[in-house]
């Protein structure tokens, strides 16, 4: 059932006026929209056609596209989800890891430099947004998120007149830290669920970005943060993309919550583990709505 609440919004040239906001858009919903972020449309736009351009080669070019860790390269359509499939880049702050991914699909020199300049720009705001988050409860270290991984996934759900009602991907929650979505700016679909079991559609709105709290954030800050749960439901007869840049967990350590965010009374939820064995675990036992971090808990 769907409701007409809205998403909250946060001003991320605004801080810390708006640390305050920030920390209860990620306990209460687990997901906002972000204003004032500083990445030009104009590049903004021109992923926007990389991406577009890149999923509409052949299935047998961007099969092409390995994983390199679990999930992370060309998805094809499949019984589960047959309208929907997806290219990867995993650790896309590394220039060998794109050059790679353009490379298995022939892409070309403008293709590889604007996905470049798009990586660099969109992990320093991950950064940003990481750090500002911890900083709003309470964790504050220049440190606390360097060096983690990232990932990028681009979707297309291939909508036809046949599939108008049909679910595009089924709800699911994010395994990463976080993720910022730059969402179809002419077709909607995206559907977040709010604490109360009702989902919210989330369109388009010029000049924002939208950022979602996954597991990983939620073990983290020992449960305060929420990993919202999100689906994509197919609601016209076109063809929508999206382009979603992961902040994944750390790459050489476990994620773990902070001391800051442990006391007495607060005691720790969730046993470290690394992002790949929770990933793998992800994968192995179908539990994508949130159900596999529960396997985590100290004590389940």
């Amino acid at each position: 059932m769907l409701n007409e609440k809205s998403i909250p919004s946060i001003d991320v040239s605004d801080f810390p006026g708006e640390s305050e906001t920030l920390r209860k858009a990620g306990e209460e919903w687990g997901c906002f929209r972000i204003l004032n972020h500083n990445i030009p449309s104009s590049l903004l736009l021109e992923m926007k056609d990389v991406v577009r351009s890149l999923l509409d080669l052949p299935m047998e070019v961007k099969a092409r596209n390995t994983a390199v860790i679990a999930g992370s390269g060309y998805e094809r359509p499949q019984q589960i989800k047959p309208i929907y499939e997806a290219l990867g880049i995993y650790d896309f702050t590394s220039s060998e890891a794109v050059d790679t991914f353009c490379s298995q699909l022939d892409a070309s020199t403008h293709q590889r430099k604007v996905i470049s300049e798009y990586a660099k720009v969109i992990y320093e705001l991950s950064l940003d947004l990481a750090g500002k988050i911890g900083g709003s409860m309470g964790v504050v270290r220049n440190d606390l998120f360097e060096g983690w991984g990232s990932q990028f996934r681009f979707n297309k759900y291939n909508f036809s007149s046949e599939t108008v009602g049909c679910c595009g991907i089924q709800m699911h929650t994010d395994s990463a830290f976080l993720t910022i979505l730059q969402i179809d700016e002419n077709v909607s679909g995206l559907e977040v669920m709010d604490k109360s079991g009702a989902f919210i559609p989330v369109d388009h709105q010029p000049g924002t970005l939208l950022v979602n709290l996954g597991d990983v954030a939620t073990a983290w800050s020992n449960g305060s943060l929420w990993n919202v749960k999100h689906r994509v439901q197919c609601k016209e007869a076109t063809v929508r993309y999206s382009i979603a840049s992961f902040l994944l967990g750390p790459k050489y350590s476990v994620v773990e919550t902070p001391p800051e965010l442990l006391d007495p009374q607060n005691p720790r939820l969730y046993i470290p583990f690394t992002f790949n064995d929770y990933r793998e675990l992800r994968l192995k036992t179908k539990l994508i709505a949130g159900q596999a971090l529960e396997l985590m808990r100290i004590n389940s």
